[in-house]
């Protein structure tokens, strides 16, 4: 498997582990009658968060069959990012400087990282 396939599934991968956690968050959200055992298991979007997290668990066995975990891990903690720009941009989160020097910090790491 080419380097370029592979670290593209490993964005894949992230971009399924971050999206699954917007639609639950959207989905809790959305919850009329607040949240109960009964909405969670009657909600698709919490059914839709947990299918992207199983496409995401298939593609990281791919992932960790085919890079060293020393890069792959580490790699991942830009779904950190992800996280601070959907806070913001989807759910109009107030994020503090420090939240968002922290995140400059992780995609720091995550260049090195990858510089291998």
């Amino acid at each position: 498997m080419s380097k370029l396939m592979l670290y593209g599934l490993l964005l894949l991968n992230i971009l399924l582990l971050s999206g699954g956690q917007i639609v639950w968050k959207n989905a809790l959200q959305n919850m009329s009658g607040g949240l109960s055992l009964t909405n969670v298991l009657t909600s698709p979007g919490i059914y839709l968060g947990g299918f992207m997290y199983v496409i995401a668990t298939g593609l990281w066995l791919v992932v960790l069959n085919n890079m060293k975990l020393s890069t792959a891990y580490p790699l991942q903690s830009f779904a950190y990012v992800i996280g601070i720009l959907s806070a913001w941009l989807i759910f109009g989160e107030s994020i503090p400087t420090t939240r968002w020097i922290g995140g400059a910090v992780i995609l720091a790491g995550v260049f090195l990282v990858s510089l291998e």
